[in-house]
Order: C-alpha cells, then sequence, then structure tokens
C-alpha cells in the first residue's frame, strides 16, 4: 500500500476540498420537508461526478424521480476481510433565512468556519469523506477492507426513498458489509476545563412517530357536550407529556456512565441497590447531556389539530408525538400509551424504527479511537446513545452493524449538538481538516 507523508495520503488539496465540498454541497438546496417535493438529484450528481473522478464507478439510484442515491464501491487489499459501509445523507431540515446571520444556502467561508445548513448535519461528513476518496487516487492507496459508500436521499424524513429504498430494493451492493459508519460522533464535547471528550455512537433509541385521534360529537359552542373530542385529545396529550418513564440502561449507556464518571474521579456500581442514576448525572456536570435522554423511553407532544371555529365542537382532533424507545424498550412503550390514551382516544405508529446497540469492544470501536488519539492525544474517546435515529436503522436490515463517527475537533463553547436543526449552523475549516485526517487513517486501517 502506497503512504505519501506522515499524515498518509492526506495533502494540502485533499484538506482544501474538504471546506470547497462542504461549501459547494450546501449551496445545493436539498431541503427535505417531508411532503416529497424535496430534489436530492443535484447534490447526487455533485458527489458522483467527484467520486468517478478518483476512479470509481458510482451507481444512481432512485425509488421516486429526482430522490437520488448514490453507491460506490472501493476495493481493499485484503479479500478476506468484511466490507465497511460509510454512508452519509445529503438532505437538510429546512431553514428560515430571516433567522440567520448569514443566508442558510450560500455557503460561505467566513473567519475559519463554513456557514449553512448542512454544515454539521451531515454535508460536511459528505464532503470529508469525498477528499479523503479522492486523496487515496492521487497517492494510489487502497484500505484494508472493502469500502461501500453510500449517499442517501430522504434520511430527515421516513428514508423510505433512501436507505430504506437501498436496503429494500438493491441489498446486492453491500455485500459482505458488515459494520458501518455515519453521522452524529467522534466530535470534541468540551465536558470541563481541560476535559475533551469524543463520544463515538454505538446505539441509538428507536422512532415512534405518533398520531392520536380523537373522535366525538360536533356541536355548539354554547351547548353541553360530554363527547368533546378536543377535551379527550388534550388530556391525553397531557399525560403522555407530563408521563414519567422509567429508567431502563442499556448497555451502551451503562459503559457511557462507568466511563465518563471516572473522568470526572466518580466510582459507580450501576447495579447497587439504590443506584440512583438521576443523581449521577447532576455529578457528571455538561457531560450529562450526552447521557440524559437516553435513559428512558420518551413522548413528546409535537402538533396539535382540531376544529374550524371557535363557536363549533368537532366531532374529530387529532394530535402527533415525538415518541422514543430505548432497545429493548418496545413492549413497555405500547403497553404505556395503551393506558396513556384512555378511553375515545386511539393512537397509531405514522412511522417507527427499531432502536440499535452496537459493541464497545469491537476491533472496529478500538480502531475508532486510535484515530482519534493520534490526532487529538488529549482526546478522552468515550461511547454513547444517541436519542434519536440515523439511516443506521435501515442499514440494520442487512446485517449491518451501526457507528456514528463523523470525527470533528470542536474549539471550547462550540455547540454541536445546538446546531443540529438549529440557526446558524456551521463548522470550522480547521475541524474539517482533523476529520480529513482521522477518517483516512482510521478508513485506511479499519
Amino acid at each position: 500500500m502506497a503512504e505519501a507523508g506522515n499524515n498518509g495520503p492526506v495533502d494540502e488539496a485533499a484538506l482544501d476540498e474538504s471546506v470547497t465540498f462542504t461549501s459547494e454541497l450546501i449551496r445545493i438546496d436539498t431541503t427535505n420537508r417531508g411532503d416529497g417535493s424535496c430534489r436530492e438529484r443535484p447534490a447526487a450528481e455533485y458527489v458522483a461526478e467527484r467520486l468517478a473522478d478518483a476512479g470509481l464507478e458510482p451507481a444512481l439510484l432512485e425509488r421516486t424521480p429526482g430522490r437520488t442515491n448514490v453507491v460506490a464501491r472501493i476495493e481493499g487489499t485484503d479479500p478476506s476481510a468484511d466490507a465497511l459501509l460509510v454512508h452519509g445523507h445529503l438532505d437538510v431540515v429546512p431553514a428560515e433565512a430571516a433567522d440567520w446571520s448569514v443566508h442558510p444556502f450560500s455557503g460561505e467561508v467566513r473567519d475559519g468556519v463554513v456557514w449553512g445548513r448542512g454544515a454539521i448535519d451531515m454535508k460536511n461528513m459528505d464532503a470529508m469523506v469525498l477528499s479523503v476518496v479522492r486523496a487515496w487516487a492521487r497517492a494510489g492507496v487502497r484500505p484494508r477492507r472493502d469500502i461501500v459508500i453510500a449517499y442517501t436521499a430522504d434520511e430527515e424524513a421516513s428514508a423510505d426513498d433512501g436507505a430504506g429504498f437501498l436496503a429494500d430494493r438493491h441489498p446486492e451492493l453491500f455485500e459482505g458489509c458488515t459494520e458501518g459508519i455515519s453521522e452524529s460522533g467522534a466530535f470534541t464535547f468540551h465536558a470541563g476545563p481541560g476535559l475533551a471528550l469524543y463520544p463515538i455512537a454505538a446505539g441509538e433509541r428507536g422512532t415512534g412517530w405518533l398520531k392520536l385521534t380523537a373522535e366525538g360529537k360536533a356541536g355548539h359552542g354554547s351547548k353541553v357536550n360530554r363527547a368533546n373530542a378536543v377535551s379527550a385529545l388534550a388530556a391525553a396529550v397531557a399525560r403522555i407529556g407530563a408521563h414519567e418513564w422509567p429508567v431502563r440502561l442499556t448497555p451502551t449507556v451503562r459503559a457511557a456512565l462507568t466511563e465518563i464518571a471516572a473522568l470526572h474521579h466518580i466510582r459507580v456500581d450501576l447495579d447497587a441497590p439504590g443506584f440512583d442514576v438521576d443523581e449521577l448525572l447532576g455529578k457528571l456536570g455538561p457531560a450529562a447531556a450526552l447521557i440524559e435522554p437516553t435513559i428512558r423511553n420518551s413522548t413528546n407532544p409535537t402538533m396539535l389539530d382540531a376544529g374550524y371555529k371557535v363557536n363549533v365542537i368537532p366531532g374529530h382532533a387529532t394530535a402527533h408525538i415525538d415518541g422514543r424507545m430505548v432497545p429493548g424498550g418496545e413492549d413497555e412503550f405500547r403497553e404505556t400509551l395503551d393506558r396513556l390514551t384512555g378511553p375515545g382516544v386511539e393512537w397509531e405508529f405514522e412511522h417507527q424504527e427499531i432502536a440499535l446497540e452496537a459493541p464497545v469492544g469491537s476491533p472496529t470501536y478500538a480502531r475508532m479511537r486510535a484515530a482519534i488519539e493520534r490526532f487529538d492525544p488529549g482526546a478522552h474517546v468515550v461511547p454513547y446513545s444517541m436519542s434519536g435515529g440515523t439511516d443506521a436503522k435501515q442499514f440494520s436490515r442487512l446485517g449491518i452493524t451501526g457507528y456514528g463517527y463523523s470525527p470533528l475537533k470542536l474549539p471550547a463553547g462550540f455547540d454541536y449538538q445546538a446546531l443540529f436543526h438549529g440557526v446558524d449552523e456551521r463548522v470550522p475549516v480547521d475541524a474539517l481538516h482533523f476529520g480529513v485526517r482521522v477518517l483516512d487513517h482510521f478508513l485506511r486501517n479499519a
């Protein structure tokens, strides 16, 4: 295997391209409003052209016209090794330009920072992978394992046109893949003075987006009505929103609690009688935010719809709930919703996806850790579980174990997690450069 310089094949061109590609991908508006209007094809053609320039043969695949996915394979040097999937989505959530300091689709590079929707979620990772692949082509480098690269559509909605479609209709493209990496891990989390964590995602809560429906008796707003659909629905929503879910500690969360507590010089016995996880979280300072959303199921009311005039009692009312389930918490989730909705209110899944767990003792996890520590010797790599979900859920149907690994070295005060779906999304240029170096080292040696 060829290698160029102390940083392997990563050269100045690769570093520059990571910034250019991030900026130019941001300028391609791939807003996914969940209504089917998104068209990822221009971004898909952009990455496919640059993959082809690197000597690959990218396939462009669609279930729905314009909802385009790109898949390419890089042959490794060890034919006996399992393949590794590297996937990133091309769509982004909406952004209101009036709320931003810069236009969200400008891709502006200012004072060492790239601004725009997708700078963190996740056109930055898309760009870093592109730049690494092209650096390999220039240097004549091949990875140890086959690498399958997938750029997907529709991750910010149902993934039906993206990873779901690929997993269901084109499983042959992922032959041999046993593990995968994607977004939301390996970023710097400043947990206190001198304590830089790099959480690698080794789990995801399951998704349960719910629709509640109440049927009642329509009538005049001035009359007594004991079958008021709005009242029944509002009561159910209030019960669901106020419900205190019990603690359920998964293996990934247990590992996260143990390792982060040790970094705070706290010894814990998670199985001790009377152990109180909320009390422990109170001692972990900012790092508690990595764990707190993932110790329980959750149900957050998000949408209400009823009526058309103030003096008319409607006969129908609906609500939507963003539900999330820890691995193993699905039965409890269903049973609790049956109880909380109560009489006169029905509930159903509008979108459901499984929870995931990945081993933190695997050789791949160890190599991910080593790659970060190589380029940041002060790093403390820890596992964590995502509160939400990614395309790893769909690819898990193919037996692919997923990790969140999109490395970025971020300065203190940079609130990475707040920028997901937030205003003024941005990424430092230096963070992209770090990510390119880490990804190159990990992917070549994975």
